[in-house]
């Protein structure tokens, strides 16, 4: 079993503390099934080197899954040659999320990553989903979104928030803690406003190797999410790759795997 990073260090009162939902993705990355597939994807059999994947994380919040990742890459991949990014809206979880990777690897520290199969990480980037992103450029993307169905969307911070809260009748409902917790958390009409977002970003983003994974609830209605996937056509193909029991004693989760497919298959021929 892979060691968890350490997130000691966060403040649970900005930053969503990691629980099973993250625990549920580390689980799903290190299963022996997906390491197969990640390294028969991003490592193939073949006489020249494959391209070095980019890895991103969109929502990092603590940064436990990213640093998971970047510190196990040539457990995971196969390969220690694995470029890794953070997003996230909350700029004390960028701070965090760099933190947390930094301590995760600290022990390889003075030594090179392909000496210690870790990948290297390239930061954590303060932005509102890909919106900092190039298209086609990311090769594995990972999604544990705010997937609570809520009543209403917690207004999204501008880069610069520090102003937001400067109006207390703005925020009435959330003093600028709750709201920094609430962006982690709180997903709209079905707890898929967010996720929707960011679905709708993935042909754009995703290489033409592209992997994501995102996680769902059981009111996400993921049977729905995955049909509406699988109507983008025969260059993709979506799976249910891991769930979970209840957590926090309502909600059913599981994790999707969506992949750009390198040749159009139709998926009800073999």
């Amino acid at each position: 079993m892979l060691p968890t990073p350490s997130t000691a260090h966060i403040d649970p009162n900005r930053i969503y503390d990691p629980a099973e939902d993250s625990y549920l993705l580390l689980d799903t990355l290190s299963a022996a099934s997906e390491v197969q597939y990640l390294r028969d994807r991003f490592n193939p059999e073949q006489t020249s080197p494959s391209p070095i994947p980019l890895v991103l994380e969109v929502g990092t919040g603590s940064g436990v899954v990213i640093a998971f990742i970047s510190a196990n890459a040539e457990k995971l991949f196969g390969r220690a040659d694995l470029l890794s990014l953070g997003i996230d809206i909350n700029e004390h979880a960028c701070h965090a999320t760099n933190e947390t990777v930094r301590r995760a690897c600290g022990d390889y520290q003075g030594q090179a990553e392909s000496d210690v199969g870790r990948g290297t990480f390239m930061g954590a980037l303060q932005a509102d989903l890909t919106s900092a992103m190039k298209p086609a450029v990311v090769d594995m993307l990972v999604f544990n979104p705010p997937y609570v169905p809520t009543s209403e969307l917690p207004e999204a911070l501008s880069l610069n928030h520090k102003d937001d809260f400067t109006s207390v009748a703005k925020y009435e409902k959330f003093d600028e803690d709750s709201h920094l917790l609430s962006l982690s958390y709180a997903g709209g009409k079905d707890g898929m406003e967010v996720t929707d977002r960011l679905l709708n970003q993935l042909p754009q983003l995703l290489s033409e190797r592209g992997v994501a994974y995102v996680l769902l609830c059981q009111q996400n209605r993921p049977n729905e999410v995955i049909n509406r996937i699988r109507a983008w056509g025969p260059h993709w193909a979506v799976v249910t790759v891991r769930r979970s029991g209840k957590a926090a004693g309502w909600e059913t989760l599981q994790v999707i795997r969506i992949s750009r497919m390198t040749e159009a298959k139709n998926p009800k021929t073999k």
